[in-house]
C-alpha cells in the first residue's frame, strides 16, 4: 500500500530531526540548507564535470564493486534483505554512469549539490523539502507489501533500508518519494547522507559539503547534525 504524505507548505520540522535507527550499520549526516535563489549556474556546471573527471580518475568499472565505502553499503543493503547488484545505491548508480562517459545532469541547484556529494564520498544521498515531512524518523527495512510512490513510478519497498516519518516511507538510498522532491519555489531543505558507520566519517562528509558549496554557493549551510 502506498502511503499519503502531508501536503507542501506544513510547518518546517526542528532540526535536526529525532531518528530512530532500527537498522543498525547506518551513520545518517544531515544538513539544514537554506537555498539561495540567484546565481550560480556555471559554478554548478563547473561542479557537475568536475565531480565526473575526479571520479573517472580515481574509480573504474570493474573495481567499484570492492571499493571498501561501496562494499560497506553494499553488505548493509544484502543484511537489510535487499540485493544491491539488482537495486543499486544511487551512488553507484550515479558513479557507474560516470565511469560510463556521462555527466551528472543538470536537475535542481540542490540535487546537483547533493548528487556531487554522493559521487564524492561513495554514498547515497538525498535532499528532501522540509515542509513536506512530519518528524519523528525511522530508518528501517521496508516490509512486505510496502510501498512508495517514488521518483521512479511505484517503488516496492520490502526489504530495502528506508527512511519514515508519521506519514510513512519517504525516501530510500535507492531513490526518494514524490512527496519530499524539492521544487523552484523550495524554502528550506535538508540533505541526507547514508553513511556505513565506521567507514566514513561525519566530519568528512561536513568538510566535502563546506568545499562544495565554496565551490558553488547555492545554499547556506545553517547546521549539520548525524544520527546513529
Amino acid at each position: 500500500m502506498i502511503a499519503d504524505g502531508p501536503k507542501p507548505g506544513a510547518v518546517p520540522a526542528t532540526f535536526p530531526p529525532a531518528v530512530q535507527h532500527t537498522l543498525e550499520g547506518w551513520t545518517l549526516f544531515w544538513a539544514d540548507l537554506e537555498p539561495v535563489q540567484e546565481g550560480g549556474g556555471e559554478a554548478l556546471a563547473a561542479l557537475r564535470t568536475a565531480a565526473g573527471r575526479e571520479a573517472r580518475t580515481m574509480h573504474t568499472l570493474e573495481g567499484l564493486a570492492v571499493h571498501p565505502t561501496a562494499s560497506a553499503v553494499r553488505k548493509l543493503f544484502r543484511r537489510a534483505g535487499t540485493d544491491p547488484t539488482r537495486y543499486r545505491p544511487s551512488s553507484e548508480a550515479l558513479l557507474r554512469r560516470l565511469l560510463k562517459g556521462e555527466e551528472l545532469p543538470a536537475i535542481h541547484p540542490l540535487v546537483d549539490l547533493n548528487n556531487c556529494l554522493s559521487v564524492q564520498l561513495v554514498v547515497p544521498a538525498c535532499v528532501i523539502d522540509v515542509a513536506a515531512v512530519v518528524p519523528p524518523f525511522e530508518l528501517r527495512a521496508g516490509a512486505p507489501g510496502e510501498a512508495m510512490l517514488s521518483l521512479r513510478g511505484p517503488f516496492d519497498l520490502a526489504g530495502k533500508p528506508l527512511l519514515a516519518d508519521t506519514h510513512g516511507a519517504f525516501g530510500t538510498p535507492i531513490t526518494d518519494s514524490e512527496r519530499v522532491k524539492v521544487g523552484l519555489h523550495l524554502a528550506r531543505a535538508w540533505l541526507v547522507a547514508y553513511l556505513p558507520a565506521g567507514v566514513v566519517t561525519t566530519g568528512a562528509a561536513e568538510a566535502i559539503l563546506a568545499t562544495l558549496l565554496e565551490r558553488a554557493p547555492v545554499a547556506r549551510l545553517c547546521a549539520v547534525a548525524a544520527t546513529a
